[in-house]
C-alpha cells in the first residue's frame, strides 16, 4: 500500500489545524482582517486535506480489522469543525 499524507509529514491531524482555526477565532473577535481571513482560508483547505487523510487511514484500518484474527479498532473521538462567519 502506498503512504499516506501523515505517513510522509505533509499533513497535520484535524484536530490540531481545528483548534488552530478556532484559536484564529478568538483571537480575531470573530472578525477577520484580510490576512486572518488569507490564514483562515489556508487552514480550511488543511482541515479538509487531514479530514480526507484520517478517513482514508480509518478506511484502510477497517479493511486491516475485518481480517481472521484481529482486534477491532478503537473508535474514535473528537468534535466536528462547526464554523460561523460574522456578517
Amino acid at each position: 500500500m502506498s503512504p499516506t499524507l501523515r505517513e510522509l509529514g505533509s499533513v497535520r491531524s484535524a484536530a490540531v489545524v481545528n483548534a488552530e482555526i478556532r484559536a484564529l477565532w478568538a483571537k480575531s473577535g470573530s472578525r477577520l482582517s484580510e490576512a486572518d481571513e488569507a490564514r483562515y482560508q489556508h487552514l480550511l483547505v488543511e482541515w479538509a486535506a487531514a479530514v480526507d487523510a484520517e478517513r482514508s487511514e480509518d478506511a484502510a484500518v477497517d479493511e486491516e480489522a475485518d481480517a481472521p484474527g484481529t482486534a477491532p479498532p478503537a473508535p474514535r473521538t473528537g468534535v466536528p469543525l462547526r464554523l460561523i462567519r460574522a456578517a
